[in-house]
């Protein structure tokens, strides 16, 4: 499919539905991946939305002639930014929409950026290390994840995190 006119911009309560929509859509990729016991249907639903909104995860999405192709979220967690959500429509995946999502909200913040992903999917890893991103050691992902995600322990195991150049540059360890 080739993309039409294209812009980022914020999401917006208007915006609910269809980046919950685009959430659900991308995160079928994780099925039969991601532990059974840490999947569930739908996997973002409404109540867990306005709970991450309420938190202050902020949603990005690129819009292609008007309509939501890919969503991405930032949440400011202090000395740290933290890339949350990160899903394109299946119908849309590996044109370059998560990438243009991923540098818009760099350029957004001048914080090192973290990022969560599940341990199992490996494309998930692969993506965000080619955008430069390098995972982070087993024990200093366990510190990252308490100190700046509200997640279950169970997540906590079967995830890794990632960290931007910018955190490697500086001195992380208060947390």
């Amino acid at each position: 499919m080739a993309r039409g006119e294209h812009k980022i911009r914020r999401c917006g309560a208007e915006d609910f539905d269809a980046v919950r929509a685009i959430i659900n859509d991308g995160a079928q990729a994780y099925r039969g991946v991601i532990p059974a016991d840490c999947w569930h249907e739908p996997y973002m639903g409404r109540d867990e939305l306005a709970a991450e909104l309420a938190d202050g995860v902020e949603f990005w999405g690129l819009a292609e002639d008007g309509a939501l192709a890919g969503v991405m979220g930032i949440q400011d967690r202090g000395a740290v930014a933290l890339i949350r959500h990160a899903y394109v429509r299946t119908a849309r995946r590996r044109g370059g929409i998560g990438g243009e999502l991923l540098a818009h909200l760099e350029r957004a913040t001048a914080k090192p950026i973290l990022i969560g992903t599940w341990a199992a999917a490996s494309w998930a890893v692969r993506f965000y290390e080619k955008h430069g991103y390098r995972l982070v050691a087993p024990e200093e992902k366990d510190r990252l994840l308490a100190a700046y995600w509200r997640i279950p322990a169970r997540q906590v195991e079967t995830s890794v995190v990632l960290a931007s150049p910018r955190y490697f540059a500086q001195d992380h360890r208060g947390g």
